[in-house]
């Protein structure tokens, strides 16, 4: 993904791109089918291999957009990108959805996408790759920051922050025909992988790369691309990557999310240059924040990581919003993010319309067939 320039020519605002993986479902059942590769040999000759990708399943297609400045242009770059693969999955009788986790299984079983290191990865880490079973579909965010060191700092303000973001991206309470009572099951199923989870607090860039290497070595990562911390720099491209969210039908619900995270890292990224230390949270209680995310979402309660208390989910975020505020309002964000975040308030979540779509179809069919055509709409 070509994620340059990364600020803007005035400075002030960073650039933000989002990759979405999305399964592959049949329209009439609602199973997942593996034809990804089909479909990314069609729509990598629309948008290119850099803007189209294979993901660890061949039930499971991934998009990304180009770096942009304006939230608008992100959304029209994955509006377009989503109805393109679902043009070329049409043909091969499937179509893209958008949620964290298979709602429903697949109708027979579903070998990794043949690629060599998919392969590896299953030889070296069986169970944890194969828990994902026809894949996991997540959200992740790119905020252009040219110097890693700041990049690497502003990754150790981000840890307090990121739970609140998992509880608003939840999106994947059904998985394989049955509701896991969690707003985010592909939270719980990703954990499984031994390189997942908040990002260690580090003191430079150099520490930061040092321990990458020493678990690669150590055999626990494969390689760099198997750091699957919540926030990681990227080894291609001058950004901070923000791996919390599910994935969401709700293209609306995507951009707000991008937008938050950008606005949050603007913020930090000032509180870095001033010199600010970076908030004390016991490594403890940043996991159990992250548990109550996934078990919770928007539609319960929080855990304040550095207080240790719960609260409101909903609290948790709107405490969020206004620390991100200054960094909102530098890329001219802040009243789109108050927009759409209180059209969350009155639809809600991706978990909760999933659940809904549930109760008015009484049958998970009719939740895929609500989230495959949600993930193509306007």
């Amino acid at each position: 993904m070509a994620f340059c320039p990364v600020e803007a020519p005035d400075g002030r605002y960073l650039t933000v791109g989002v990759e979405e993986e999305f399964l592959l479902v049949d329209p009439v059942g609602g199973s997942p089918i593996p034809h990804a590769p089909a479909v990314i040999e069609q729509a990598v000759s629309w948008f290119g291999d850099d803007q189209v990708q294979a993901e660890l399943f061949p039930t499971q297609i991934e998009i990304a957009s180009r770096p942009c400045a304006a939230l608008a242009d992100l959304r029209a770059d994955l509006h377009r990108l989503r109805c393109g693969i679902a043009d070329a999955a049409r043909p091969h009788g499937c179509l893209p959805m958008a949620s964290g986790t298979a709602v429903l299984a697949a109708q027979a079983p579903v070998d990794v996408t043949d690629k060599p290191r998919y392969r590896q990865m299953v030889d070296a880490f069986g169970p944890s790759a194969r828990a994902q079973t026809e894949g996991v579909c997540g959200c992740h965010v790119h905020v252009g920051i040219n110097d890693r060191e700041e990049a690497v700092q502003v990754s150790n303000m981000l840890r307090p922050w990121l739970p609140a973001l998992e509880a608003l991206a939840a999106n994947s309470p059904f998985h394989h025909g049955r509701d896991s009572g969690y707003a985010s099951t592909r939270a719980v199923i990703l954990r499984q992988w031994p390189s997942t989870g908040p990002a260690p607090c580090f003191t430079s860039v150099k520490a930061y790369d040092d321990m990458v290497d020493t678990l690669v070595d150590s055999g626990m990562l494969l390689d760099r691309k198997m750091v699957y911390w919540y926030a990681r720099l990227s080894d291609h491209y001058p950004t901070l990557e923000v791996r919390v969210a599910d994935v969401n039908a709700d293209l609306d619900t995507v951009v707000l999310v991008a937008a938050l995270i950008r606005g949050l890292c603007g913020t930090l990224l000032a509180e870095v240059r001033a010199g600010r230390p970076v908030p004390a949270v016991p490594d403890e209680l940043l996991r159990a924040a992250h548990w109550r995310a996934a078990h919770d979402g928007l539609d319960g309660l929080g855990l304040d990581p550095v207080t240790g208390r719960l609260r409101p989910a909903w609290d948790l975020l709107d405490q969020l919003v206004r620390h991100a505020a200054p960094g909102l309002e530098a890329a001219d964000d802040h009243g789109a993010v108050l927009t759409l975040l209180g059209r969350v308030r009155r639809l809600g979540g991706g978990t909760a319309r999933q659940r809904t779509s549930f109760g008015r179809h009484g049958r998970l069919g009719g939740v895929v067939g609500d989230l495959a055509a949600a993930t193509t709409a306007a």
